[in-house]
């Protein structure tokens, strides 16, 4: 667990590991945002007991304001693929979700890891936007390359670009 003052704001986030008691909560989290995939309660109930050392969710005070579901590849080992991560809409706290990102990257490059994937559609320039920072943050290069096309996804809209980080260098 870390915790952080924002500069903005002064206001105390505190980052640890979620549980399987966080998954209604982020649930709603993802109900509430037309941008996020949906999935199940129970998707998250599992995933914070099978993957929480590899998530993590940030929380004022006992308020959970974002959350990151991230795992290690079974294939690639030393990479570390993001899910999904949102914010909680109007929590004030300027660079919440740079600062969930990191925290995370950080746990993970201390645990061996060198490299960052996570997909998006390309529509979604914020999200492009602050991977291009995270690679910044560590010195790293990125790299693009179509995941999946839109019509392999029944029910999608757009292709999912495979972003790749790294490797890796510790942030100074």
């Amino acid at each position: 667990m870390t915790a952080s003052l924002s500069e903005k704001t002064g206001t105390a986030v505190r980052y640890r590991t979620p549980t399987p008691q966080d998954a209604v909560t982020i649930w709603r989290m993802v109900v509430d945002e037309p941008m996020l995939d949906d999935n199940s309660s129970y998707h998250y109930t599992l995933w914070f007991r099978d993957f929480a050392e590899t998530s993590m969710v940030a929380t004022v005070g006992e308020e959970i304001v974002g959350f990151l579901t991230g795992y290690r590849r079974p294939d690639e080992p030393d990479t570390f693929f993001i899910w999904q991560a949102a914010v909680k809409p109007g929590n004030g706290i300027s660079g919440l979700g740079i600062d969930l990102l990191v925290n995370a990257i950080d746990l993970q490059l201390a645990a061996g890891a060198k490299y960052v994937e996570t997909s998006v559609s390309e529509q979604n320039k914020a999200i492009t936007m602050l991977l291009h920072m995270v690679a910044r943050k560590y010195d790293a290069h990125t790299h693009t390359e179509l995941l999946f096309h839109g019509e392999e996804l029944p029910g999608s809209d757009h292709d999912e670009v495979l972003y790749r980080i790294g490797p890796l260098s510790p942030r100074s």
